[in-house]
């Protein structure tokens, strides 16, 4: 991607962020987009955005947490991170293509999809394209009968992995782009090409690149036509970054924020961001959907959609391979501080590993993905508060809304309190002594985000001690301290939007990687 593509995407997704209350039609079924203006008090606010929820694809996508991206082309074999649009189709030649080593690695390293780079901005294809030349079909790999597409899709099917595709809207090959109309066909076409010869496609991701044509003029993309093209023939795939259904957490750096809320407030529809270009949010802000920002949206009048953050990062510090990077994979510590913050921080964690001209991930990358998957399955494959008996100060009195549902393992079971209550304690008697450092809580999301504020404490035999304290939860929060052995551990919820839900709670011991 590099600074400059972080740049321009930084701009449109700008301007994307106010656009995309107009098009829920296209994100159904989900919770429609809830209104708030200036009429509105502080709790009236909090409690309409305590009211929007995830789509079914949403809900999906979160629970992959953890995916690989796969920037490989043109510019693989230029030694570049952008290319021109001017190369010749038979530089592609990789001498020892392996697209299930590629699953492999990823699989090692506790990865669900894999987003595969099926053309860039160079324009050049990864599958051989009926709207254009410039493909495998025209490269001397496999005698020109090469599909990468085919093979990675492949590959993901045979292993249970799904598969995501990024197509770039920006192409710098392409003739007619800059000619609106007519590039916009062209671009519809090969979507449809990638969504209908492949099988199944989990994820469409589009970043905001974009520029002047041949003929001079800024393209402008049909937002909305590329969405209904994906809607029609994948109704369950997520649309991603430059799309209604994921946005993009404001960095590339695999950082995420302190409090990251699912739910956040867009300021126009799409047609007037996209006009003027000043609908949005801008989404590289510390805060998105706090109370306060909330309240400074409903001065000017939104609509509150669920739209949560994908944690986008890469494993070397280009995007594409360069063997001078060969040395400079990031360390595992590093790797696992991206997991925690965006996997444990409410979002999904999108880890580039780039392959080389062999068509093969370098060692360095297969061992380090494979030692970060080792860590995870190590500290994440006994919870130890999983049946732990579980109390509650304050249970909802009609339903069925016991604590002992947040340690019984069922997604659909859950805690909650009575309405009008925001802040409550659940406590876990674990039996016996157990040592831990990882803490996990989990909301019921398809009830909304509702938690503010949160503190964990363990017994001590004689007093409650605070081991860890938190803000958002959402889908997922994790929260790692120094190792505490306790036969008890609390959880205090001390601010709610509304009452407060537990799906589940977790104690994990992780092992020392320092």
């Amino acid at each position: 991607m590099s600074v400059k593509n972080h740049l321009q995407k930084r701009l449109s997704v700008v301007f994307l962020a106010g656009s995309l209350g107009a098009l829920t039609i296209l994100s159904a079924p989900q919770s429609k987009p809830v209104m708030i203006g200036p009429a509105d008090g502080p709790e009236d606010i909090v409690r309409k955005a305590a009211a929007v929820t995830p789509s079914e694809r949403q809900i999906a996508w979160q629970e992959i947490e953890f995916a690989g991206f796969i920037h490989f082309g043109m510019n693989t074999f230029t030694n570049r991170e952008w290319g021109e649009g001017t190369e010749d189709s038979k530089l592609f030649n990789p001498t020892d293509f392996d697209a299930r080593q590629w699953v492999a690695a990823f699989k090692a390293a506790g990865m669900k999809m894999l987003i595969l780079t099926a053309k860039h901005h160079d324009g050049f294809c990864l599958w051989p394209s009926r709207y254009t030349k410039h493909s495998v079909k025209n490269s001397p790999w496999r005698g020109g009968k090469g599909d990468v597409v085919r093979e990675v899709a492949d590959a993901c099917r045979e292993a249970g992995l799904k598969l995501g595709l990024y197509l770039s809207p920006w192409d710098r090959h392409e003739p007619t782009y800059g000619d609106s109309p007519v590039y916009n066909e062209h671009f519809k076409n090969q979507l449809r090409e990638l969504l209908t010869n492949y099988g199944d496609v989990a994820d469409m991701w589009f970043d905001g690149a974009c520029a002047e044509g041949p003929n001079g003029k800024r393209q402008v993309y049909d937002w909305p036509g590329y969405w209904a093209v994906i809607r029609e023939l994948r109704p369950q795939a997520t649309i991603s970054i430059m799309g209604p259904d994921v946005r993009w957490c404001g960095n590339e750096a695999g950082i995420s924020r302190e409090s990251e809320w699912s739910v956040v407030p867009l300021l126009k529809p799409i047609e007037e961001a996209i006009a003027d270009s000043t609908g949005g949010i801008d989404f590289q802000k510390k805060d998105l959907g706090s109370r306060q920002a909330l309240a400074e949206a409903a001065k000017k009048g939104a609509q509150l959609v669920w739209y949560p953050a994908q944690v986008d990062t890469s494993i070397r510090p280009g995007w594409f391979y360069h063997a001078a990077e060969d040395t400079k994979v990031k360390s595992l510590p590093h790797l696992l501080d991206a997991y925690y913050g965006a996997v444990g921080g409410n979002g999904l964690l999108l880890l580039n590993v780039p392959p080389d001209q062999r068509g093969r991930l370098h060692d360095n990358d297969v061992r380090r993905l494979k030692q970060a998957g080792d860590v995870l399955r190590t500290t994440f494959a006994a919870n130890l508060a999983q049946g732990a008996k579980a109390t509650a100060s304050q249970t909802k009195k009609s339903g069925s809304y016991g604590a002992a549902n947040i340690t019984d393992a069922d997604k659909d079971s859950y805690w909650t309190a009575d309405d009008g209550v925001t802040a409550a304690a659940i406590e876990f008697d674990l039996g016996t002594a157990k040592a831990f450092n990882v803490a996990m809580l989990q909301e019921q999301i398809t009830a909304g985000q509702r938690i503010e504020e949160f503190y964990v404490d363990a017994w001590t035999g004689s007093e409650w001690k605070e081991i860890a304290r938190a803000t958002t939860v959402g889908y997922k929060r994790l929260l790692r301290f120094p190792e505490v052995t306790a036969a008890k551990v609390r959880v205090r919820i001390t601010r709610s939007r509304v009452c407060p839900t537990l799906l589940s709670f977790g104690l994990f011991h992780a092992p020392d990687v320092s």
